[in-house]
């Protein structure tokens, strides 16, 4: 008898595991369901990208000869789930097993897990191999260490995947981070250089119509969607950023321009995430364009590091740590989310600058996420859960398993040092060396405390002094606490009073 081969709108890889297993009687399932489409307020955008790419896929699969079994969105009444699609593929056909790779959430792993009892079949997980590392395989990295920390994993997947590295097997370059080369402000008359736009083909544009009636309240618009919905399109994008942008992206990968959502990033990560792109060939396209030359080895190498560091190193965290890692809250942060993270209007201009562009593309970029919006959740004691949700809802290339160790770990710091080790908090000076936003803000980004004292400063230095307890021994904090502790009592007590005005007043800002 065949087999029901479910595939899930983040796995539209010709490659992906389930897929190989396939012989040519099985039926593949893809199916736009409620439960996924909005188990949070996803950005329209996210919704357009999957389920367009999803029936792109689909068609594909059936140019092939394969069966395929395709439930559209509010198509059929009573599929709210995945496990209400399963049931609706194996009334039409009678399966003698269901076969799905790893998803990479949690919440519907578990839901995956009760298939066998339910359906009364066998149900086969099969390891999802686009991710470089397994779970086994991180898992084995991190027994028994104490810490676990990216840079000591990014070396050995450096190792196991013999990425930039010499003959004798030792990093080129002499070193394994050229990170510190990669934090340049831009030069305010740099010419930015932007991704590839892709225009609408009749399924993209019903998939817009779709998402525009049934996620109306949903951030973002339909209008304005440009994003890649096929494997070569998402190639051609990715080979745009390798000729076009890729050599200023290693100097000015942390920089921020007002009015410049994209600078030279690849906006890829959301093809990547989706299944549309592979992250070896992505990682051997740029190690080549290195080797001939056409870019720096900064650029080059802190690129892979984004792909085979940071992103294997949080979804092997992700999986290890759930699912108690979600419940955290390092700091009992619990205060709730300004309405303008859900419009962008404030008068402190890099958060009107980072939240505004959000909006329009669910996109900004890991500086943009971390050290603006992250920050200032950070500082302001926003509440753990409430911005976690965000960041899940609002970008395009956000699934849980990349997401929240970034937010809860990088951003939070909820989860006490997990991930990073200290808080990324800092004052305006940081966002005025990145960027050009503090000379258009209404604040000024020198002062600390007055009416129009830049909000980051008195924030940054209370947070520190609430939070003593807990970082008070902090080894990379120890700078920090020396500089509050010289202020005088007197200063002392004006910032502490001006950073409580702000904190009653967080929707004004």
């Amino acid at each position: 008898m065949p087999k029901l081969i479910v595939i899930l709108g983040d796995q539209l890889s010709p490659a992906i595991a389930s897929l190989r297993e396939a012989s040519a009687d099985d039926v593949i399932l893809m199916a736009e369901v409620g439960s996924e489409a909005s188990y949070v307020k996803h950005h329209k955008h996210k919704i357009v990208l999957i389920f367009s790419a999803m029936r792109h896929f689909a068609a594909v699969l059936e140019q092939q000869g394969r069966k395929v079994c395709y439930v559209k969105y509010g198509q059929q009444a009573g599929i709210h789930s995945m496990t209400d699609a399963v049931a609706y593929a194996l009334a039409q056909t009678d399966m003698s097993e269901i076969a799905i790779t790893e998803c990479g959430e949690y919440r519907l792993h578990q839901e995956i897990l009760g298939w066998s009892a339910h359906f009364q079949r066998p149900v086969t997980i099969l390891e999802d191999d686009r991710f470089l590392c397994s779970k086994e395989m991180f898992n084995q990295w991190a027994s028994g260490r104490q810490q676990l920390r990216m840079e000591y994993f990014y070396r050995q997947m450096r190792r196991y995947t013999g990425l930039l590295l010499d003959a004798k097997q030792q990093p080129v370059g002499g070193q394994w981070n050229f990170d510190k080369e990669n934090r340049k402000a831009c030069p305010p008359d740099l010419v930015a250089i932007p991704p590839l736009k892709f225009s609408h083909d009749d399924i993209t544009q019903q998939v817009c119509q779709l998402v525009a009636t049934e996620f109306a309240d949903n951030p973002g618009s339909v209008d304005n969607f440009q994003y890649a919905v096929t494997g070569k399109d998402a190639r051609q994008a990715f080979m745009h950023f390798i000729e076009q942008q890729l050599a200023n992206f290693g100097d000015y990968q942390d920089a921020m321009l007002v009015d410049q959502p994209f600078l030279f990033h690849s906006l890829c990560s959301m093809y990547l995430n989706a299944g549309l792109l592979d992250v070896r060939w992505m990682c051997q396209k740029v190690e080549a364009a290195w080797r001939s030359e056409k870019v720096s080895l900064n650029a080059a190498e802190g690129f892979i590091r984004q792909l085979i560091g940071w992103r294997e190193f949080v979804r092997g965290l992700y999986w290890l740590k759930m699912p108690d890692y979600a419940a955290q809250n390092y700091f009992s942060a619990t205060t709730p989310l300004p309405s303008y993270f859900w419009s962008g209007k404030t008068k402190m201009r890099c958060m009107q600058q980072a939240i505004s562009q959000t909006m329009e593309y669910g996109y900004a970029h890991h500086i943009q996420r971390l050290m603006i919006t992250g920050n200032f959740a950070l500082l302001a004691g926003l509440d753990v859960q409430a911005i976690c949700d965000w960041y899940l809802a609002v970008y395009v290339d956000a699934y849980e398993w990349v997401e929240l160790p970034n937010t809860m770990g990088m951003a939070l710091f909820a989860d006490g040092g997990e991930l990073a080790s200290k808080p990324y908090a800092a004052s305006g000076a940081y966002v005025n060396r990145m960027s050009n936003y503090c000379k258009n803000c209404h604040y000024k980004v020198k002062d600390v405390t007055g009416e129009k004292a830049c909000p980051f400063n008195a924030l940054y230095w209370d947070f520190l002094d609430r939070n003593h307890e807990q970082l008070g021994q902090n080894a990379r904090l120890q700078l920090a606490f020396k500089n509050w502790q010289r202020k005088t009592p007197e200063q002392q007590a004006a910032i502490k009073q001006h950073a409580s005005v702000l904190l009653n007043k967080l929707e004004q800002l």
